[in-house]
């Protein structure tokens, strides 16, 4: 006897064209209000404040109460990064060592130069970037793990000429994080590692405590409390931005890649069900197209279910007319992440206004 099961639907909040969006979709589709969540603040204010009073009695309390496991310490010793990344399959090592060099490639040609002007005899302004002395990183954990947080968080810092790099990520079962984040840690030269996570890790790296270092800097993703936290603590330390959750809007014409498409659109889908992944196709063509080659992807997704539920609130395809009506889209939409499949991106980027 032959069983076979058919693949699970999935529902786009947004599919169909553009122009015949009810009132209450454009206002989903439009504002995206920045809410905090009130139960959130309150949980990380009590977080924040333990760790400055108590450090790592603090957090190896966390470690117990959060993440289940009892540490006997919060750094993870050098030896243990090491065989990490021994440990991770070659391949995915040799990923990640490509993505360092287009990384490293990439901030070498943006670092800052000096400038000096001499407005008037003897007037003379100068403006000059000074590398910061420590910056921590911190790479979340659980069942999303991202390496190339911890690549992109540390590579430029490194460029920059920063003293010294941290991470702190949180500990899996046996008590420190997991070996593709340790393995990337030893590829971006991070100099300490800490079995520390969510907004007690934040909290640890704006204060310092007996273990971690105090930091001038903390970048890189995190959840809704870590993202509290750097709101919560934007007065004793410098962040990249406490970002919500991950945008992506793509705008495709009949010239692009419905494959490369859907994966993207499932890569952003996966982080989070409050994610947020749109595309602007433009033709029924296009946009049919790649909307079966969404549907046909997902179900090999192993967080194919978080995926489902984001595309299902917030995510879909939609048709417009042209380029054009894209681009206006876009500007009015304002995308964290905007990718352009199109005959000439090039062209297409330039009239873009808000992005990023």
């Amino acid at each position: 006897m032959t069983t076979s099961v058919s693949p699970v639907s999935t529902t786009f909040r947004y599919s169909g064209e553009f122009s015949a969006l009810s009132a209450e979709d454009g206002r989903l589709l439009f504002d995206r209000p920045a809410s905090r969540d009130t139960a959130i603040a309150g949980i990380v204010r009590g977080i924040i404040e333990r760790v400055r009073a108590d450090g790592d009695r603090t957090l190896f309390s966390l470690a117990r109460d959060l993440d289940h496991v009892t540490l006997e310490t919060l750094e993870v010793p050098r030896e243990v990064i090491r065989d990490a990344f021994s440990a991770v399959d070659p391949k995915l090592i040799q990923v990640m060592q490509h993505a360092v060099r287009n990384i490293e490639r990439v901030h070498h040609a943006l670092l800052p130069q000096t400038r000096r002007v001499e407005v008037e005899p003897g007037v003379v302004i100068t403006r000059r970037a000074d590398p910061l002395a420590r910056v921590g990183v911190y790479a979340p954990g659980g069942s999303a793990l991202y390496p190339s947080s911890v690549l992109m968080g540390a590579i430029p810092a490194r460029i920059a000429g920063v003293e010294e790099v941290i991470l702190c990520s949180p500990p899996a079962s046996d008590g420190i994080p997991a070996a593709v984040i340790l393995a990337a840690a030893e590829i971006a030269g991070v100099d300490r590692v800490f079995s520390v996570g969510g907004a007690g890790a934040i909290a640890a790296m704006a204060f310092g405590t007996a273990s971690v270092p105090p930091v001038d800097k903390i970048v890189g993703p995190g959840n809704a409390f870590v993202a509290e936290a750097k709101l919560q603590l934007t007065d004793v330390v410098a962040f990249d931005s406490p970002a919500g959750p991950s945008e992506l809007l793509v705008i495709a014409d009949d010239t692009a890649s419905a494959a490369l498409v859907a994966r993207e659109v499932v890569a952003q889908a996966e982080h989070d069900v409050r994610a947020t992944a749109l595309v602007l196709a433009v033709g029924a063509k296009a946009a049919a197209r790649i909307e079966t080659a969404i549907r046909n992807i997902i179900d090999s997704q192993p967080r194919r279910a978080i995926i489902r539920e984001s595309v299902r609130r917030t995510g879909g395809v939609l048709r417009v007319d042209d380029v054009a009506q894209a681009i206006e889209v876009a500007n009015r939409f304002a995308p964290e992440h905007l990718f352009i499949a199109t005959r000439n991106p090039s062209a297409v980027s330039e009239r873009i206004r808000n992005a990023g």
